[in-house]
């Protein structure tokens, strides 16, 4: 069986000078790890004494792997089922890929994955009644003659007798446990409270007394991990623990950063994001594997209004998501954001002048990875002296949806609107509030749809606080003379011109195209942002409000558009309870006066997720 391991090994690794091969298709068998390296060590002796090719490798955060390998995928997929059979191996052995692994320990001196070694534990001294029959030699097979390992193992099997599974290492006694538990410093003792807090066994204070409820938790953990209930912890079931609390953070790279640009250290998952650009007053890190993450530093000089200038800022961009706890005090604050995208949490705080914290963006649904990535950060922020130079960075991502390279929130749809009573209530179209998360007025005030007509196309809205608008519509509810001069007041551009513009056309026909009633055709070009706005005469009354552009295969001329009469918003209104004005006015006013007016109560309707 030796024999056949090692011609087996020589030809694998010979292999890959043949023809090339993917780095996935080399793998190990990974058959056990281990809390400390003393363990790992003696394991992977005993392994060693019944099974060719065993390897030793640090696996991080205190874990230590036995593999063997390494081998092609399939070879390793064939050995992995007939090791599994004949016991050689636990069940729960797996396919690993190399980079996983770290230093190699085992065996001593060996470095397969060339990285620099870690101090191995030394192994005992052979017996000195081996001989040199009992040391394996490598054999080449013949030159240009395939190994087939199936057929290899058939023939070994009948003359080879199963290896016995070395039997794992001794745990403690319940004295030794009581005694190695009382040289536990404080740190240790709460260290282990929060790791049985976060599996789930216990919900007291973190005091590091190990108290009724402590015990309980340990025993209850004990029980679920197939342990003696005895609740004192061992040590390999604390390390087991730890472990398993640690285990998250495996292949983070969790390792201390710092910036001494931002005036900031801290630990940072520093194979998920890496630095990326300053854009004053923030350091961008940003994701550079599978899991989407992001790390803004946060660093400026100035004082409480700054702070505070901060935190408003901050609530509109798309990184801080709408729904989640805030909380600003005089020197300090916290926010959180989620949906079902990312979590985002920002802390921050002023001392001395200089304002500084970090932001730590992760998608959502890996809570317990967050959570613990954020504790590190916490723990760990340090504040260096200086703060990020305000000119810092290139600053050639300007643009006026960017605050410091940050894109600010933005409504899934924004059109226009306007006043039709005292109180504030809203006229717009109806595409403007449909599969709406919440409805605004000029980004700030809250809506709620009193009525939506798609029929007509028309919806009202009232806002959530009492309003005292600048003007309020007059309807014109008889149809003007065809070819008057009318004006559309609107939002073309969605808001980013942040005021509304008015825009002048004619009255082209007191029907649509196919002769609808309290459909009136405009001359007019007209935005799709426009839609909603209130079209008025020269009196600066209301003859009814703008339509969308229908969607469909005519196309028509770019000067076309529709509107909805005054007469239906006006029904609609009655409807809802609305008390509309349509008192009969007589003289025409001044374009300037028409303007205002227009503007004075047209308003910005967005439809946010």
């Amino acid at each position: 069986m030796t024999r056949l391991f090692a011609a087996l090994i020589t030809a694998l690794f010979i292999a890959p000078f043949a023809f090339a091969q993917s780095a996935d298709d080399v793998v190990w068998i990974q058959v056990e790890a281990q809390p400390n390296l003393a363990a790992a060590t003696e394991r992977a002796r005993a392994y060693s004494a019944s099974l060719e090719d065993v390897n030793g490798f640090a696996l991080g955060s205190g874990w230590y792997g036995i593999a063997v390998g390494p081998y092609v995928r399939d070879d390793a997929e064939l050995l992995l089922r007939r090791y599994r059979q004949d016991g050689v191996i636990p069940r729960d052995s797996f396919i690993q890929l190399s980079d996983k692994f770290q230093q190699q320990f085992w065996p001593v001196g060996a470095n397969v994955l060339n990285i620099p070694l870690i101090s191995p534990i030394e192994p005992a001294a052979p017996n000195e009644t081996q001989t040199d029959q009992e040391i394996t030699q490598t054999t080449l097979p013949p030159a240009g003659e395939a190994l087939d390992l199936e057929e290899a193992l058939a023939a070994e099997a009948e003359t080879t007798q199963v290896p016995v599974l070395p039997e794992p290492p001794k745990d403690e006694t319940l004295s030794e446990a009581r005694a190695n538990e009382r040289d536990l410093d404080s740190d240790a003792r709460e260290q282990l409270q929060i790791a049985l807090k976060w599996a789930g066994f216990y919900n007291a204070a973190i005091d590091g007394a190990f108290g009724r409820g402590t015990r309980g938790s340990m025993a209850d953990w004990q029980e679920a991990n197939g342990y003696d209930a005895t609740g004192v912890l061992t040590t390999l079931q604390r390390a087991a623990l730890l472990g398993q609390y640690n285990a998250v953070l495996e292949g983070l790279g969790l390792q201390t950063v710092r910036n001494t640009e931002a005036g900031i250290e801290m630990v940072m998952p520093t194979k998920v994001v890496t630095f990326d650009r300053f854009e004053p007053p923030f350091a961008h890190y940003n994701g550079t594997g599978d899991i989407d993450a992001r790390v803004l530093l946060i660093s400026q000089a100035g004082d409480q209004d700054t702070l505070f200038g901060l935190y408003d800022i901050m609530q509109t961009l798309e990184i801080v998501p709408e729904e989640g706890p805030r909380d600003r005090k005089s020197n300090s604050f916290e926010l959180i954001g989620e949906d079902g995208r990312i979590v985002s949490q920002t802390q921050v705080s002023l001392e001395n002048g200089e304002i500084k914290g970090f932001t730590l963006i992760w998608p959502a649904g890996d809570e317990d990875r967050r959570r613990r990535v954020i504790t590190e950060m916490t723990k760990s922020f340090t504040r260096l002296s200086g703060t990020l130079d305000a000119t810092a960075g290139s600053g050639d991502r300007q643009a006026v949806d960017l605050v410091s390279g940050l894109q600010i929130r933005s409504p899934k749809i924004s059109r226009s609107g306007f006043f039709i009573d005292g109180r504030g209530t809203v006229a717009t179209t109806s595409e403007a509030v449909q599969s709406c998360g919440r409805l605004t007025l000029d980004d700030e005030t809250e809506l709620e749809v009193l009525i939506d007509d798609t029929a007509s196309g028309i919806s009202l809205l009232k806002p959530r606080v009492a309003l005292s608008p600048l003007d309020v519509a007059k309807f014109n509810t008889v149809p003007p003379r065809l070819q008057s001069e009318i004006a559309v007041a609107g939002f073309p551009y969605e808001g980013v011109l942040g005021s509304a513009t008015v825009t002048y056309g004619t009255l082209a026909d007191v029907r649509g195209l196919q002769g609808e009633e309290n459909i009136a055709r405009l001359a007019l070009s007209a935005r799709s942002g426009d839609a909603g706005g209130p079209i008025l005469d020269s009196d600066g009354r209301v003859l009814g409000m703008l339509l969308p552009r229908a969607d469909g295969a005519r196309e028509l001329p770019e000067d076309v558009a529709f509107a909805v009469e005054a007469k239906v918003i006006a029904d609609l209104a009655q409807k809802a309870g609305v008390s509309v004005d349509t008192t009969v006015a007589s003289t025409a006013i001044k374009p300037h006066d028409l303007r205002e007016k227009a503007k004075g109560m047209t308003v910005l309707v967005s439809c946010w997720e």
